[in-house]
């Protein structure tokens, strides 16, 4: 049996899998690091966890990896001791999309979505990513991502919209004033991930109709502006992420709601993609 080492990588850690093993490593992101930082990640802390191991195949997905990141990555890893590349073996580098569409899909045709911190979706056929709706980033899109739900709660909070006792035990429970709210979105790095870091106290609080409502119509103005524009009505909406995976009965509302079958739903590609 092949040794197929898989990454499946974010800005915040990279999911590897090697036969039985998984480890963490931090997070390789091709658009914020630079060649040394992320050679530095591959050699402290990737290289330790598997010495001694014989790497017949690398398989990487990475958000933001695009086309033009394809090859600068690909020529990061083939400098590796490790790098299959050097005996003959296949190294295979893509975008985090189309590892959560073969996790999700195999080889079988259809829609794919990753609901995490961020948003994203694409139409496969099988073997790639054929059609794509730009996400477009949390301020100009990501519907349905952990961003966006808690862009959607404080602006519920703080424009009266969601009741004003749950105001008052967010202020409590998490230690904010508005003021502190506003200098996470507006002054500190990475304001996508700390609204995101929201989605728990959201979830705790899925017993208020409105914060419900909230979710699901997040999920609905997913599938309407991100999904519908495939004109696939006949395949199922896959799902990878914790926000598909920790609110499905929410998803499944609002795929109801829209006219959508709601199909697999993984919290992480990561064992799939090993298999």
């Amino acid at each position: 049996m092949k040794n197929i080492l898989v990454a499946d990588s974010g800005a915040t850690k990279t999911d590897w899998a090697i036969g039985t093993q998984r480890f963490t490593t931090q997070g390789i992101s091709p658009i914020h690091q630079d060649d040394d930082t992320i050679l530095a990640i591959l050699r402290e802390e990737l290289l330790p966890r598997i010495a001694g191991i014989t790497v017949d195949a690398v398989h990487f997905y990475g958000s933001g990896v695009r086309p033009e990141q394809e090859e600068r990555l690909a020529g990061l890893l083939k400098s590796l001791p490790l790098s299959p590349s050097k005996r003959g073996g296949t190294l295979l580098v893509g975008s985090d999309l189309l590892g959560a569409a073969r996790a999700l899909l195999g080889h079988e045709e259809g829609i794919a979505c990753i609901l995490g911190t961020g948003a994203n979706s694409g139409l496969y056929d099988g073997n790639n990513i054929v059609q794509n709706t730009p996400p477009l980033g949390y301020i100009l899109g990501d519907e349905g991502s952990g961003a966006v739900l808690g862009r959607l709660l404080l602006n519920g909070l703080y424009k009266g919209r969601l009741p004003s006792a749950l105001r008052q035990a967010f202020e409590e429970e998490m230690g904010l004033t508005l003021s502190e709210v506003i200098d996470h979105v507006y002054r500190q790095p990475m304001p996508s991930r700390w609204l995101a870091s929201l989605s728990p106290f959201v979830h705790r609080h899925l017993d208020v109709p409105e914060v419900e409502q909230m979710v699901t119509d997040n999920f609905r103005a997913f599938l309407r502006l991100n999904i519908a524009p495939y004109r696939r009505p006949d395949l199922p909406v896959n799902a990878v992420g914790s926000i598909a995976y920790y609110y499905r009965p929410q998803l499944q509302q609002a795929a109801e709601a829209e006219g959508c079958q709601l199909g697999r739903i993984l919290k992480s590609p990561i064992d799939s993609l090993a298999v």
